[in-house]
């Protein structure tokens, strides 16, 4: 993206202001060793969503249990279940922590680690980062690609302007069962965030579509479909992987043509 982002400016910077756990790192194409070796040699579709982005851990294991109505968190060296309220809860230790390091005008603002949504069934949980992207980038915060979902709850997503909004790296959980414990873990990526330019999901660019039929195929459509569907399943002995080979191919020639940086 030569010409959108300085070559000396991260396209990302993390701020880990609760020092505990796992830091930020690069998505994986294996997504931790979970993805097929088959898979990860010929499905180049599946290894490049699995590593656009980077991974954010939580900065402790805890548990939540949901009766339907309240809510209750339980962690590591606490023996009692404590409840969740509508003021939310502070991460262990943290808010004397952040009130030590920030201006005298900012304590007393430490962001809370759980949030109970007015909606039922659904936490805000904080991963202890902030995030700052350069300008005209924003973060799509998701689950993390092509790894098992819980049975017991759902990552909801959105898209944060974190070009200019300074806040907690959060995401939105709906919790989907009743009356057990639902463990959450720190040493496995809690979220996939992937950098998205403000104009690409602009109204007017996403509205520049349209949907044919068949027979509105032109002759360049049917060309394309042969040499993508008909020309590898007809080719005696063909290898497997072609797609995977061409994509990387046109990676590497494309990074011989980037210009170098003075």
């Amino acid at each position: 993206m030569r010409g959108v982002t300085p070559p000396d400016t991260p396209l990302a910077q993390f701020f880990q202001l609760v020092a505990d756990g796992l830091p930020p790192r690069r998505a994986d194409k294996s997504v931790g060793g979970v993805i097929p070796a088959r898979a990860l040699r010929y499905c180049e579709a599946i290894t490049s969503a699995s590593a656009f982005g980077w991974y954010v851990f939580l900065p402790i294991n805890f548990k939540v249990v949901w009766d339907g109505h309240d809510m209750l968190w339980t962690y590591p060296g606490v023996d009692e279940w404590l409840p969740l309220t509508r003021d939310a809860v502070q991460y262990p230790g943290f808010r004397q922590h952040f009130d030590r390091h920030a201006p005298a005008d900012v304590r007393g603002f430490s962001p809370p680690f759980l949030s109970p949504s007015i909606q039922p069934g659904q936490l805000q949980i904080w991963t202890g980062c902030v995030a700052k992207t350069a300008p005209g980038w924003s973060l799509l915060v998701r689950g993390v690609a092509n790894l098992s979902k819980s049975p017991s709850y759902q990552m909801l997503e959105g898209i944060i302007e974190t070009d200019t909004w300074f806040g907690p790296l959060f995401d939105n959980v709906r919790l989907l069962k009743t009356d057990v414990p639902i463990e959450f873990r720190a040493d496995v990526p809690f979220l996939q965030v992937q950098p998205v330019r403000k104009e690409f999901y602009a109204d007017k660019f996403l509205q520049n579509f349209s949907v044919k039929s068949l027979d509105e195929l032109s002759a360049e459509n049917w060309e394309a479909f042969h040499r993508t569907v008909v020309v590898p399943n007809t080719t005696p002995k063909r290898k497997h992987g072609q797609y995977a080979v061409a994509v990387r191919k046109q990676a590497a020639h494309a990074a011989r043509l980037e210009p170098v940086s003075e």
